[in-house]
């Protein structure tokens, strides 16, 4: 997915958290302010792993390929801890 893409979908998902928004100034039902912060959860969800499946098929592939050692294991890492960090969600 380009960015181009990912901004859009972005900027989807920024009009939907406005409607969050405002369902709770309007004092909405709970369950349903709570359906549609889990419908803006899955949508940074599929951006994000877009954004990681980009990053894996450029930036990450490229270091691998390289002859820097040093940058493949940088990448390595920032992957390790993408996935550290995403438990902690």
């Amino acid at each position: 997915m380009h960015n181009d893409d990912n901004l859009k979908r972005m900027r989807t998902i920024e009009g939907h958290l406005r409607g969050i928004i405002r369902m709770m100034e309007e004092d909405a039902y709970c369950i349903d302010v709570i359906k549609q912060v889990q419908a803006v959860q899955g949508a940074l969800n599929k951006v994000s792993e877009a954004i990681l499946r980009d990053h894996l098929s450029s930036c990450v592939t490229t270091a691998i390929r390289g002859d820097d050692p040093g940058e493949r294991t940088r990448v390595l890492e920032e992957i390790t801890e993408v996935f550290a960090q995403s438990k902690k969600i």
